[in-house]
């Protein structure tokens, strides 16, 4: 009772007659006021201004990670590329150029002869280009016994340039004494620079008119 009594007799012109309570409870008023007035006047702008730091650096963490993996898959990339090039460039080393082919066709003539084969036919067809790259198809019919065949073929797999055996048939010869084979070996060279030129500039004519 005191204290309301204390409180009803208060000077508000006079703060320092007053009561402690009265002062502790008045400064702790005023500062809950400077606070709140602080936290909507000022501190709200900055408080708007840290949570978009905060976005913006979250923002920043995602793009860097992006950034991370892109550049790890990029040096995967870069491998698969040197590997691919060093892989065509092998497989470009066992295709004959212009002047190579006809040593190869040789190649194959005498892997047959070489087995004890007799051909009954060897006649290269006419080039087919495709792409960089030219296909010769030839057609071959050759006689022998099974084993012989089937080395000869072996013989050919093995040849330093790449040739394929296609269209396969085998049939026995007439009396049952031996087999006939006969295939198309196909076998593919790289275009020079003249003949991808003389390529390119009938593209261009072609799509011209």
């Amino acid at each position: 009772m005191d204290f309301l009594e204390e409180l009803k007799n208060i000077d508000p012109n006079k703060p320092g007659g007053w009561p402690w309570l009265v002062k502790l409870a008045a400064f702790s008023a005023m500062f809950l006021v400077v606070v709140v007035s602080g936290a909507f006047l000022d501190w709200q702008d900055q408080y708007e201004n840290l949570k978009q730091v905060e976005r913006e650096e979250v923002t920043l963490k995602e793009s860097y990670l992006e950034k991370k993996r892109e550049a790890i898959n990029l040096d995967i990339i870069k491998k698969q590329l040197l590997d691919t090039q060093q892989s065509f460039g092998a497989l470009l080393k066992q295709l004959p150029s212009k002047s190579e082919m006809d040593a190869l066709l040789t190649d194959i003539n005498q892997a047959g002869l070489g087995r004890g084969l007799q051909f009954e036919l060897f006649r290269p067809g006419v080039e087919v280009a495709t792409g960089v790259f030219t296909e010769q198809p030839i057609a071959l019919k050759v006689t022998g016994n099974y084993d012989d065949l089937g080395n000869f073929a072996s013989d050919v797999s093995q040849l330093p340039r790449i040739v394929t055996l296609n269209d396969i048939k085998i049939s026995p010869l007439a009396g049952g004494v031996g087999l006939s084979l006969e295939a198309t070996a196909k076998t593919y060279r790289y275009l020079d620079e003249a003949e991808l030129a003389a390529q390119k500039r009938a593209a261009r004519a072609a799509r011209k008119k």
